[in-house]
């Protein structure tokens, strides 16, 4: 296999590399929304994926996400790309179906070094319950690897970021601190525990979470990622018109995560992610529990927003099944963004 680290050949990694929310907001205010009755997703308003049916019994759930690598082990890269794009789906509350590759890589790559990353990614597919049935590839300098995903949902059964209700409680399905940890291992300075269970989160598909979560009948749900908890909070705020209030010593984090952040470790996400929701966030926290909230995620978890009156059953139902999830907060009447 190829000694060349993967790393070396980004200038970024992960969800970090995504243009800023802001500028995406920016780009697509020109579009005119594509009209159609069946089009029950789309940009009008956007969310993780698009959704189109076919009839009173199905529809279709479209995404697409890939990135540059965040780790130097191959099968490790490819299984997160495919968990990240995989997930998308999971977060409308669809299944996977099937799945093209979206690939960039060197020719100096070795033949080996890029079967590792399709094979792990096949893997992953097939764990999703979905098949890899081809894609397209690109030569390009800087490595980049991903996912087209097509996926089913009952045109009821439909999660966006949309519905959430005052009084609502909001959970999130894994630790945060994946771009502190990654972004600190470029710079040199690593925390092994922290590495280790920020690539177990990243591949860990939501599938469980989202079976476990699907007979709650959730208002609101999206996952984590390059926008980081705060920018994501920020879309189901703007999209429900609602103000959302995060506990943040609730806030679940990843080994080493807080410390790296204390000692001023940033990516260039957190920025992007500040100028994006900056000014509709309100706290009174500390930096370094602000800067995790902000921190871009990679395949990061979901965040919920279902009656309060569920909350502990469904904390009960995620236990039983040995899921990991945390109560982060509530939904209020209002707008904004609240980290107290």
């Amino acid at each position: 296999m190829s000694s060349v680290k993967l790393t070396d050949l980004a200038k970024s990694g992960g969800c970090a590399a995504k243009f800023s929310a802001a500028r995406l907001e920016e780009l697509v205010r020109g579009f005119v929304p594509a009209e159609s009755a069946n089009l029950l997703v789309g940009l009008a308003p956007s969310d993780d994926a698009a959704v189109y049916r076919l009839d009173d019994e199905r529809a279709l759930v479209f995404t697409l996400d890939f990135f540059p690598p965040l780790v130097d082990d191959p099968a490790l890269y490819g299984r997160i790309a495919a968990t990240n794009a995989l997930n998308d789906v999971f977060a409308m509350g669809g299944i996977p179906l099937l799945a093209l590759s979206i690939a960039a890589f060197p020719e100096s790559l070795s033949n080996e070094t890029i079967a590792a990353i399709l094979g792990a990614a096949a893997e992953q597919v097939a764990a999703a319950g979905g098949l890899l049935a081809g894609g397209h590839t690109l030569r390009d300098e800087e490595p980049k690897y991903g996912l087209a995903v097509v996926g089913t949902v009952h045109p009821e059964g439909i999660w966006t970021k949309s519905g959430a209700q005052p009084g609502d409680a909001l959970f999130l399905t894994k630790p945060l601190g994946t771009g502190l940890l990654l972004h600190a291992a470029r710079e040199g300075r690593r925390h092994e525990e922290g590495l280790a269970q920020a690539s177990a989160r990243m591949t860990e598909l939501s599938r469980a979470a989202a079976d476990a979560l699907r007979p709650f009948e959730p208002t609101a749900v999206t996952d984590v990622t390059g926008f980081g908890l705060l920018g994501h909070a920020y879309e189901i705020s703007q999209r429900s018109e609602v103000r959302i209030v995060l506990d943040a010593a609730a806030l679940p984090v990843l080994p080493g995560a807080l410390e790296l952040a204390r000692a001023g470790v940033r990516t260039g996400g957190d920025r992007r992610n500040r100028d994006f929701a900056g000014a509709a966030v309100e706290t009174v926290t500390s930096e370094e529990l602000l800067a995790l909230a902000y921190d871009p995620q990679t395949a990061g978890g979901l965040l919920i927003s279902i009656p309060s009156d569920k909350a502990a059953v469904l904390t009960a139902s995620f236990q039983a099944r040995e899921l990991f999830v945390a109560r982060v907060g509530r939904v209020e009447a209002g707008a904004g963004v609240a980290l107290a």
